[in-house]
């Protein structure tokens, strides 16, 4: 489903992020709303903020699709 723009820029100012973030979280088929849902609360320390739970999440993603076409060229 593609969501429109002002939801992307809603989600943007809210969460404060850039364009390169936004371009990792659609690539991983996030929506606006889960970054919003995921902004820490003052009482949620535990939580990182989206713009680093967002580079984490891809980073792993990147990771884990590298090791896939490794073992698939060994096959």
């Amino acid at each position: 489903m593609a969501y429109k723009q002002e939801l992307w820029d809603e989600a943007k100012k809210k969460c404060r992020i850039g364009d390169e973030e936004i371009r990792m979280a659609k690539e991983m088929g996030l929506n606006p709303k889960s970054l919003i849902k995921n902004i820490p609360n003052k009482n949620e320390m535990w939580k990182t903020p989206v713009k680093d739970w967002i580079h984490n999440m891809y980073d792993k993603r990147q990771r884990k699709s590298k090791r896939k076409a490794v073992l698939l060229k060994c096959v």
